[in-house]
């Protein structure tokens, strides 16, 4: 983000229908904060979270992995039951809101 020709406030993050297993997460650069967006910043990087992925979201760490073979985004995430083989699409239950 430091390197882009645009300001940006943080990282957009959500969940989408799609893939093998259900759903996808979504990542993208946000260039404001939205009106009911929940923000979370932890060392120096700010989340935002799409209000429809909240429950989807609650209790996730959200890490950035680089091996050998490649550099991503790597979701621990309690509320997953289910994950494709190729590691593109996951099945998230929402939490119960307690």
């Amino acid at each position: 983000m430091a390197k882009a020709e645009k300001l940006y406030v943080g990282l957009r993050v959500g969940v989408k229908q799609g893939g093998c297993a259900g759903q996808e997460y979504v990542l993208s650069y946000a260039e404001e904060v939205g009106p009911i967006d929940e923000v979370v910043t932890d060392k120096g990087v700010t989340i935002l979270i799409e209000p429809k992925a909240v429950l989807y979201l609650v209790g996730t760490v959200i890490d950035y992995e680089t091996t050998k073979l490649a550099s991503k985004f790597v979701f621990n995430n309690p509320n997953e039951t289910d994950a494709c083989g190729c590691g593109e699409s996951v099945t998230i239950k929402p939490a119960d809101g307690e």
